[in-house]
């Protein structure tokens, strides 16, 4: 759909392959175009309005140009071979360019209504707009007065093109982002399926509307102002939940499992399908999150990693190679900017006869507890990974990919019980927060359509965000109640 210059005459298009025009003013139906071929994706009127044109783009992916006069459709162009997605008119309404998942742009002569020039463009276009005139983009290799216009599609960047010699002239440059497999540009999860024109192509924000299920999140900064998804996918995204300003960062190159943030939430670090697991730094000023070390040595994908709590000293993985490593930071800890730094495992140890599903560190550093598809839980004393119980009583596997274990009472000399406090969700998406001492359900929150695999707290226990696998983040206010309940439950055990 789009209105006209004066925003009183609103175009839709429908899947029964009519376009209809509305009096915005009077709200009432002044046209009904049909003759289009199935479904209408794209209507632009033209900006002339004496003409009183629209243009429209159906499957069969011709350009219609109807009179709005007489309401005859006057003419299709002919040009691309899949479908049209964006049109953009020159100021004096002489020229279109067009788009498609065609990989080409085609630029017409609208008095002669034929195309004067094809474009190939070598990506699968969503949108296209033309550089506004009387401006300085010399910056940007633009030099003449001739039309340049920019698009935006399946490689992730902008790029701005010179409509008369159909060279590319500037291509944007992403800097957190690695080179891009041309091979594969229309698979990447940095295409760009429409967009909007600003100056010089400084990025101020970058949205993410679309996450697919949500694996883990995290809550991350000095004072919780972002969180940190892993979704499925090989790529991190964090958002800054003031603004839901996105960054999103590369390094893995398969699907991300879990993430683990370390005390005071600057850094926090991620493990994945590709055996690996990386530790990342955000800078406090800028809020930007780099990679700042790696480390391999897993056989199998790893299932999940755990941050030491007392200071940042060291990691803790576990794989569905059914071991479990312990991985030293280096000394000192890099600086973001730096190269990323590899690290090597100070200890392995066959820990499961299954997956290792989850691992957690008390509070003290000195025990870790590991979940496993095996159905035992295990504890483990971390400075020789000497096996100090073996906990069964599940009957399956954890539902969940990850196992919640909370230390609430734990000491190296002393082990006086493991409490296990989890808030569990079924397929009806339901958050549920249970006492250990009644075994009863104290709170249930409702927000999700589908099973909830992530959840966190915030250092001052009075936000709580979730994850699901209906794609969705839900942020939430804890009560002061809540938040007093919780705690006497946990000093009480």
């Amino acid at each position: 759909m789009t209105f006209d210059c004066t925003s009183t005459l609103l175009a839709t298009g429908g899947c029964d392959g009519t376009i209809k025009l509305w009096d915005v003013v009077k709200q009432y139906c002044t046209h009904n175009l049909k003759g289009s071929s199935g479904v209408v994706h794209l209507v632009e009127f033209h900006p002339d309005i004496s003409r009183l044109q629209l243009f429209s783009s159906s499957v069969d992916c011709g350009i219609r140009i109807w009179d709005l006069r007489t309401s005859k459709c006057i003419c299709v162009l002919e040009s691309h071979y899949s479908a049209v997605t964006s049109l953009a008119f020159s100021p004096d309404g002489q020229t279109l360019i067009s788009s498609g998942r065609d990989k080409i742009c085609s630029v017409w002569d609208l008095k002669k209504k034929a195309v004067k020039r094809t474009v190939p463009v070598y990506e699968a276009v969503e949108g296209v707009v033309l550089l506004p005139g009387k401006s300085d983009y010399s910056q940007m290799g633009v030099k003449g007065e001739g039309l340049h216009f920019v698009t935006a599609g399946s490689k992730g960047v902008l790029r701005v093109w010179d409509s008369s010699s159909a060279r590319c002239v500037f291509t944007q440059t992403l800097p957190d982002a690695p080179a891009l497999n041309t091979e594969e540009a229309d698979l990447d999860p940095r295409s760009l399926i429409t967009w909007n024109y600003w100056a010089c192509f400084s990025l101020l924000m970058k949205f993410v509307g679309y996450n697919d299920d949500i694996l883990d999140v995290k809550f991350l900064g000095k004072d919780d102002t972002h969180i940190v998804v892993a979704t499925n996918s090989s790529q991190l995204k964090v958002f800054e939940l003031a603004t839901n300003s996105c960054q999103i960062l590369y390094g893995h190159t398969d699907t991300i499992l879990s993430i683990d943030v370390f005390r005071k939430g600057s850094m926090f670090a991620s493990c994945a399908k590709d055996k690996s697991l990386r530790l990342w730094k955000m800078d406090l000023k800028s809020g930007r999150v780099h990679c700042v070390a790696q480390g391999s040595g897993h056989s199998n994908a790893v299932g999940s990693v755990a941050c030491s709590r007392l200071k940042k000293a060291f990691l803790v993985s576990g794989s569905q190679d059914c071991t479990i490593k312990v991985w030293d930071l280096p000394d000192p800890l890099p600086d973001v900017g730096c190269d990323v730094m590899l690290m090597t495992a100070r200890l392995t140890e066959k820990a499961h006869d299954k997956d290792v599903n989850s691992v957690t560190i008390s509070p003290n550093d000195k025990l870790l507890a590991s979940g496993s598809q095996d159905r035992t839980a295990k504890l483990w004393s971390l400075a020789d990974m000497s096996l100090l119980g073996v906990f069964r009583g599940h009957k399956m596997f954890t539902v969940f990919q990850q196992l919640s274990l909370w230390f609430i009472d734990c000491s190296f000399a002393l082990v006086t019980r493991l409490y296990s406090l989890s808030f569990f969700s079924g397929s009806d998406g339901l958050v549920k927060l249970w006492t250990i001492k009644t075994n009863e359900c104290v709170k249930t929150f409702d927000a999700h359509q589908d099973k909830v695999w992530a959840l966190h707290a915030s250092s001052k226990d009075d936000l709580m965000v979730t994850g699901s696998a209906d794609s969705t983040i839900t942020l939430w206010k804890v009560s002061p109640p809540d938040v007093s309940y919780l705690s006497s439950v946990l000093k009480h055990s």
